[in-house]
């Protein structure tokens, strides 16, 4: 009996290979996107059961701009598996899939990536960082802004108070020598069109927005330039870590067990994040197409601000950690309550 499954299942994957050589590129696909050549089987036996789905779910943002490489030749990726990509207005709809196994793969913000660690008590695995820091201070009508130095006794408008963006911009201050709650003032609103919409009326020149709101701003307001990268600015503190807005993370069964399909999707995804940063006007096509940002122009223009990147390893582990340690001193419950164990990193030694 199982001979008989396996010799049903080679046969499908044999048809719907044969077929897709048959029908060739999709008439849509843009003509730059690259032909890489096939991964290696992840079943050389020729033993499985089965043609195994890999779900992978990401943010509409830039923490899902990485894959639409990925998601334009989806298909028979190896012998045994499909990409199949859920993507989600907010984590609220990605992580009880996740939880539940709906998902095998998410990308998610990096702080959630460690509140479900404790919640699910170990069950999440982060595979890598895939979006830096996107977060700039930009001001309207002026160029009075040239350091962190420069933010004192000014008013700056931001939302997401209480979250990511709020700790990572007092780290920074601090860092640099400035008092949050007395050196500056900081108006925080309730989203980011807020913030752009009180740059439009005149009653802030100051903000912090992340991309593609920067973009977005620009393109309606002709005088506001960036001020202050605020990664760049982390960078400079040389601490070893990074600021980090996503990660993609899987669910521990699936790195036990099916540990093949991890390693080829990590080195699928890099070549989708490389494509991606090489082809800012293809890619923005492919990022309009797939709803994640509405305007092309817009997606193409914001691409090389998002910091798109696919780190792993040592290298993940170490600006992860670091940033993950910044939310915790700040407020622990940011990361679940503690830090993660290093369990929570893939393939950091």
């Amino acid at each position: 009996m199982k001979l008989c499954r396996t010799l049903l299942s080679l046969s499908l994957v044999l048809l719907l290979l044969l077929s897709l050589a048959a029908c060739g590129r999709r008439p849509d696909a843009p003509s730059s996107v690259p032909e890489t050549a096939a991964p290696e089987p992840a079943d050389p036996d020729g033993t499985a059961d089965e043609v195994y789905p890999l779900r992978v779910g990401a943010l509409k943002g830039p923490t899902a701009m990485g894959l639409v490489e990925m998601m334009e030749r989806r298909g028979p990726a190896a012998s045994i598996y499909l990409w199949d990509f859920d993507l989600a207005g907010s984590a609220d709809e990605l992580t009880p899939k996740l939880i539940k196994g709906d998902l095998d793969i998410a990308c998610v913000p990096a702080n959630l990536a460690a509140v479900l660690y404790q919640k699910t008590e170990g069950q999440v695995v982060t595979l890598a960082v895939n979006t830096l820091g996107v977060l700039y201070i930009v001001e309207n009508g002026g160029e009075t802004i040239r350091s962190m130095a420069d933010l004192a006794g000014r008013t700056i408008v931001a939302a997401g108070k209480g979250s990511t963006p709020e700790f990572g911009f007092r780290y920074l201050l601090e860092q640099n020598g400035l008092d949050p709650d007395r050196d500056v003032s900081i108006d925080w609103k309730s989203e980011h069109a807020e913030c752009v919409a009180a740059l439009a009326a005149g009653t802030a020149d100051i903000a912090l927005l992340p991309q593609p709101f920067v973009t977005v701003a620009q393109g309606k307001l002709e005088t506001l330039r960036v001020a202050l990268d605020l990664t760049a600015e982390w960078d400079a503190l040389a601490g070893g870590s990074a600021m980090v807005t996503g990660v993609a993370v899987a669910r521990r069964e699936l790195v036990e067990e099916r540990p093949e399909l991890v390693d080829v999707f990590l080195r699928e995804y890099a070549i989708s994040v490389d494509w991606v940063n090489e082809n800012p006007a293809e890619a923005a096509e492919l990022v309009a197409a797939n709803g994640i940002i509405e305007s092309p122009a817009v997606a193409e223009k914001a691409l090389p601000k998002c910091n798109i990147v696919c780190l792993t390893g040592q290298e993940m582990y170490e600006k992860l950690s670091g940033y993950l340690q910044v939310l915790a001193e700040a407020n622990p419950e940011a990361v679940g309550g503690e830090l993660p164990r290093d369990d929570f990193y893939y393939g950091a030694s």
